[in-house]
């Protein structure tokens, strides 16, 4: 199938409430061209030097996410133009991210990470962390960032099981916060191999790449 035929098919599953991130990483730009004609404006991308690039050369209406884990050192260079930041995983990380956006005159809205998987190999705070975090009286002096909810990756597994318990609890967390914090109203999570499911325990945007664009280069 095409990029057109697979975007369609996965638009037409999707429920009007859950906001698709096209994950165009490594893809040429005549690849998220096609995606951009058929109408997608949010791309997501895992390295800031590469988004960065595409920012440059492609229609400006288009949002881009940084949906990978970032590092404090990359945040300058992308904080003119990134509309959300998916994986905000430390303190020191949302505190570069308010104090980049400062110089840059604007607020970037970020999701905080949690770590739902088994594995370690995945970032994010556990919810006493993230509780901490948000509670914080340094939290609550950042103007330049803005906190729109959650995000978390299920354990690489076969187990469906396993993944649907990982998402059921971060959506509990979500809802949770949600009562709280007034801006709470993105969840993110979902990719290619179990976005279905996530859509299932309360998903709002699911991260699809391979089923749009084929495997990764």
């Amino acid at each position: 199938m095409s990029i057109k035929e697979d975007l369609t098919s996965i638009l037409d599953t999707l429920p009007k409430t859950v906001t698709l991130v096209a994950v165009s990483k490594t893809k040429p730009i005549s690849d998220l061209q096609q995606a951009y004609d058929e109408g997608q404006r949010i791309f997501g991308e895992n390295r800031v030097q590469e988004m960065t690039e595409k920012w440059e050369k492609m229609p400006k209406d288009i949002e881009w996410h940084m949906i990978g884990h970032l590092q404090r050192n990359k945040v300058k260079y992308m904080a003119e133009y990134v509309s959300l930041v998916h994986g905000v995983d430390s303190p020191r990380l949302l505190k570069e991210i308010n104090k980049q956006a400062e110089k840059c005159d604007r607020t970037i809205s970020c999701l905080l990470q949690v770590h739902i998987a088994e594995e370690d190999t995945k970032f994010g705070f556990d919810e006493k962390e993230l509780v901490d975090l948000v509670e914080n009286e340094q939290f609550k002096g950042y103007t330049h960032v803005k906190i729109k909810g959650l995000m978390g990756m299920a354990t690489f597994t076969d187990d469906m099981n396993q993944v649907r318990r990982e998402f059921k609890s971060l959506k509990s967390l979500f809802d949770k916060l949600k009562n709280k914090y007034k801006d709470f109203s993105i969840l993110s999570m979902g990719m290619s191999g179990d976005y279905t499911i996530a859509i299932e325990e309360g998903s709002t945007m699911v991260r699809i790449g391979s089923s749009i664009f084929g495997s990764r280069n």
